[in-house]
C-alpha cells in the first residue's frame, strides 16, 4: 500500500512538473512607459456594461458593437450593440443562440460588413467565421474552420479586414496547444491558411504578466497566462502583430500573406521585427503609419510611429486590461477594457462583482487617422 501510495505521489509530482515547464514561470517585463502624451482625463467613458467586454469594433457612421468575454462564459448575449445609452443584443438573442459559441473577435469593413471570429471554446467545438450586413442585418457568412485551421487548443481571438474586403487575417494565440500561428482567410472563396506557426514573431517570450500588483499565475502558480500571436494591424501595405507575452512588434506585407505559392521558408523570411513593444493585446493602426498599441501590464495605450520608437500615449489605472481597439469617426480611439486579471478561472458570482466593465475612448491627435 505504501509502495502504491508513493508511486502516485511520484506521478503527480511528475505531472504537476510538466504541466509548470509547460506553462508555468516566466521572467518580469520591463516597463516601457514614458511620460504620457495626454492627461489621464482625456480618456473618456463611452459605455459600461455588468459582464466583461472582449472586442470593440466601430463603424464609420459611428455604430459601436462589442462581445462580450468568452472567459466569463456568458449564458445570455454575447454580441451587442450600443444604441440610444443602451445595450442591445446584435443580431436578436435567438439568432445570437443559433450563430455563436464563444465569439470574442469583431471588425468593421469598408462595406459595413462586421465580422466575428469564435473561437469554438479554445479549439475543443468548431471554431467559426460570421459575417453580417450592418445595413440589412442579413447573415452573409457563417462557416465552420476544420481542425486543420482552428485545432483543439487553438484560440482564434482576433481578426483584421484588409482595405479591399478581400483579406481577413486572424489570430491564434494558442493558449493551450502553444502552437500560435496567423490564418489567412479569402473573402471571395471562403479558403483559409495557416501561416508562420512555429516563427519567433508568433511565439510567447517566457514573460510574466504583472498587471495592478498580480501576477497571471493560477493554479499555485503552475500555469501562467501566456499567449501567442494577439494583437494584429492591418493597413494598406502592412500587416503589424505581436504576441501577448512578446518584446517585438513585427511586420509583413499583405501581398506576401496573400501569396499561396511562397513556400512557408520563403514566408518567414520576409517578416521584419518593427519595433519593441510592451506586453500587449490589442492594436490598430492610422493612415499616417502610426501604429497603436496597449500596455496591459501598466494600463496605457502607445503608438510607433515611422520613425519606430515607441510613444506612451495615455495612461490610466480606470483601465485594468486594456484590450481591444478601434477607430471610430472623428479621430476617436476605442478602447475595451476586459478586465482579464478579475475574470480568467474566476467565479460568476466574482465576475459580477467586479463590475461594470467599461469601454473608453480617447484622440490620439494624429493626423491620418482613419474613420473605421
Amino acid at each position: 500500500m505504501k509502495k502504491i501510495l508513493l508511486f502516485l505521489i511520484m506521478l503527480l509530482v511528475t505531472a504537476a512538473t510538466i504541466v509548470w515547464i509547460r506553462y508555468g514561470g516566466g521572467e518580469p517585463y520591463p516597463n516601457l512607459t514614458g511620460a504620457p502624451q495626454l492627461k489621464a482625463s482625456a480618456l473618456e467613458e463611452v459605455l459600461a456594461y455588468s459582464e466583461p467586454i472582449g472586442n470593440v469594433a466601430v463603424s464609420r457612421s459611428g455604430r459601436l458593437f462589442f462581445t462580450v468575454h468568452p472567459e466569463s462564459r456568458p449564458q445570455g448575449n454575447k454580441l451587442l450593440e450600443y444604441v440610444n445609452g443602451a445595450s442591445v443584443p446584435f443580431p436578436s438573442l435567438a439568432q445570437q443562440a443559433k450563430l455563436f459559441d464563444t465569439p470574442i473577435g469583431i471588425a468593421i469593413d469598408r462595406f459595413d460588413r462586421l465580422w466575428i471570429i469564435d473561437h469554438g471554446n479554445h479549439g475543443m467545438r468548431a471554431a467559426r467565421i460570421v459575417a453580417i450586413d450592418l445595413i440589412t442585418g442579413e447573415v452573409l457568412r457563417e462557416q465552420n474552420f476544420d481542425s486543420s485551421i482552428a485545432p483543439s487548443g487553438s484560440f482564434l481571438q482576433d481578426l483584421q479586414v484588409s482595405a479591399d474586403g478581400r483579406t481577413i487575417v486572424i489570430a491564434d494565440a494558442s493558449f493551450w496547444r502553444v502552437q500560435p500561428a496567423l490564418i489567412v482567410y479569402d473573402v471571395e472563396t471562403g479558403d483559409a491558411r495557416r501561416v508562420l506557426q512555429g516563427h519567433e514573431s508568433v511565439a510567447a517570450e517566457n514573460y510574466l504578466i504583472r498587471t495592478h500588483d498580480r501576477d497571471m499565475e493560477f493554479i499555485g502558480g503552475m500555469v501562467a497566462l501566456r499567449g501567442g500571436v494577439d494583437g494584429i494591424a492591418l493597413g494598406e501595405e502592412w500587416l503589424y502583430y505581436g504576441a501577448l507575452n512578446g518584446s517585438g512588434l513585427f511586420r509583413i506585407r499583405q501581398s506576401d500573406l496573400r501569396n499561396k505559392s511562397l513556400p512557408p521558408q520563403q514566408l518567414a523570411t520576409l517578416v521584419e521585427r518593427y519595433s519593441d513593444k510592451p506586453l500587449s493585446d490589442g492594436l490598430s493602426i492610422d493612415t499616417a503609419g502610426g501604429v497603436y498599441l496597449t500596455d496591459v501590464e501598466h494600463s496605457a495605450i502607445f503608438r510607433v510611429g515611422p520613425d519606430k520608437k515607441l510613444m506612451t500615449l495615455i495612461q490610466s489605472q480606470n483601465i485594468r486590461w486594456p484590450d481591444a481597439l478601434s477607430f471610430g469617426p472623428d479621430g476617436y480611439l476605442y478602447v475595451a477594457d476586459s478586465a482579464l486579471p478579475a475574470v480568467i478561472l474566476k467565479s460568476k458570482e466574482h465576475i459580477e462583482a467586479q463590475g461594470p466593465f467599461r469601454i473608453f475612448r480617447f484622440q490620439p491627435g494624429f493626423d491620418g487617422v482613419p474613420g473605421q
